[in-house]
């Protein structure tokens, strides 16, 4: 575990600012306890040493310009201003060592292999459930479980086409996984606008790293949505399906159907005839063969789905059950990424593969179980509890954090509907380096590795870093107050650098430093 640096003059000290930076207890992404710069680090630390605090701000201000003109905003509802607004980025990469993403690679394409798996059997046979492994009622009575894909065919048994799982560093400087996001998981957009804005930033870094590019992903999304309607079409047609400009995430739907090159659609701009699926287009009718679809499962049919939905095409689950359109993700995958099942998710990677899980869960208690919710009563104040079908930061209670107030309002919510929390201990994400009205600070940052399934499992070599820019905050989602950076993934390791803190730079360039 990281040790506490107990004062500033054990602190290492950033030279553009010339105050000493003060990580807490958690692992520190860019120091090792002693205050020495990790070897993988050490040209970035160089460089930033060269730039006076003047000169920082400058590049902030180009990069945050850069990002207004080109319309990178988010959208958080309910806010008392504009609701529409940059989403905050910070200059400095994260930089993750070669021997280290091998690893999350390899254990995210074993995470996403075993849930579509699950996902396959829960709407097939489900042997799962009748083997025990997973409790029945859990399953079948989850708000995200759709009965109508019970016995459908998905190509390649790929439910889930992109998954965006979040990973966490704890203070043993392990990664672990907080959650998996199957449904319609966003941010790749942020992913790749943050790798153009730190290549301007920090060009001469940049390359001397040996940074692996992901400005590929685009091609590859597109690769494995075309490879999902291969069997029957050889050039079929894909499109991307939005809620539209008043979605929070309306600009990555756009920015990513421009960088594939294909339509951007909204439910109006489709029609189904005979269980085909067409867009409207100015020439007349055109086949639609494969719908990237950003559009949650009860909006995408009103005569399935919710029949109040605007958002969708009438008949287009008709036209998905003849196998005449397929829609990536396909419905139904939100069922294995409940918070509840996440807890099952170890258990299901045996079960499916009969191998250990390479990337951890966090330890989970179920507050459906009597003893599991006594004890999170219990230690309210030691716990994260989240509401299960919950997202974006919003149905959660930090305890640490939050008021005797706050833990007793919760600790009502838990007794009335037990089955609708999960409780978490409080985990010291790891911290990075930001610059934080002109200084250079410490903050709380998780990871969301994006991965592709379809007719093979792809892990891009980058990822969204998300930051909790508030002061000792936890929480890093855009809607409540966090922002983003850069991931540098390095494509070798540098002799001297064990990735986990006490390595030095050998200062070759294209070294992987």
């Amino acid at each position: 575990m990281a040790a506490k640096i107990q004062s500033l003059d054990e602190a290492p000290n950033l030279p553009m600012t010339g105050a000493a930076y003060l990580p807490g207890v958690a692992y520190d992404e860019m120091f090792a306890p002693g205050g020495e710069v990790r070897g993988h680090y050490a040209p970035l630390q160089s460089r930033m040493a060269t730039l006076g605090a003047s000169a920082l701000a400058d590049r902030q201000k180009t990069l945050e310009r850069s990002f207004l003109l080109q319309g990178i905003t988010f959208t958080v509802y309910g806010a008392g201003s504009a609701t529409e607004r940059i989403i905050p980025t910070d200059l400095f990469p994260r930089i993750i060592p070669a021997a280290e993403w091998a690893k999350i690679e390899s254990g995210l394409t074993q995470r996403l292999l075993a849930l579509n798996m699950f996902l396959a059997d829960i709407y097939g046979e489900q042997k799962i459930l009748m083997d025990g492994v997973v409790p029945r009622d859990l399953v079948l009575g989850a708000p995200s479980y759709r009965r109508e894909m019970q016995n459908l065919y998905v190509p390649h048994k790929s439910y889930a086409n992109v998954c965006g799982s979040d990973l966490i560093r704890g203070q043993d400087g392990q990664f672990a996984v907080l959650e998996d996001n199957l449904r319609v998981p966003s941010g790749v957009s942020y992913m790749l606008a943050n790798r153009d804005a730190a290549k301007r930033t920090f060009p001469g870094t940049y390359r001397e790293a040996g940074v692996r590019p992901v400005e590929r992903y685009p091609d590859l999304l597109l690769a494995t949505l075309k490879s999902m309607s291969a069997d029957w079409r050889s050039d079929p047609q894909v499109v991307v399906l939005t809620p539209g400009v008043y979605n929070s995430a309306y600009y990555e739907h756009a920015y990513l159907a421009r960088l594939m090159g294909v339509p951007l659609v909204e439910g109006r701009d489709l029609v189904v005839h005979d269980n085909m699926v067409y867009m409207r287009t100015t020439t007349g009718l055109r086949r639609v063969d494969v719908i990237y679809r950003r559009v949650d499962d009860d909006f995408i049919d009103p005569l399935t789905f919710r029949r109040d939905s605007s958002l969708g095409a009438a008949g287009l689950f008709n036209a998905y059950r003849a196998g005449n359109v397929v829609i990536c993700n396909a419905p139904g995958t939100g069922v294995a990424d409940d918070k509840a099942v996440y807890a099952f998710v170890p258990d299901i990677i045996r079960y499916y593969l009969g191998e250990d899980p390479i990337l951890p869960n966090i330890e989970t208690y179920l507050c459906r179980e009597k003893s599991q919710l006594s004890h999170v009563l219990a230690n309210l104040d030691k716990l994260v509890v989240k509401a299960v079908g919950a997202s974006g930061g919003y149905g959660m209670l930090v305890g640490p954090h939050a008021s005797a107030q706050e833990r007793a309002e919760f600790a009502e919510a838990l007794k009335a509907d037990p089955g609708n929390y999960i409780a978490q201990p409080t985990i010291q994400l790891s911290t990075a380096p930001c610059l934080v009205d002109g200084r250079i600070e410490p903050r709380h940052v998780d990871l969301r590795p994006f991965i592709l399934s379809g007719e093979k499992t792809i892990v891009t070599p980058g990822a969204l870093t998300r930051v909790a820019l508030k002061r000792g905050s936890l929480v890093v989602n855009s809607s409540q107050g966090g922002g983003s950076k850069d991931t540098w993934v390095l494509a070798e390791e540098n002799g001297h650098s064990n990735g986990n803190g006490n390595g030095h730079s050998n200062g070759h360039k294209g070294n992987g430093q």
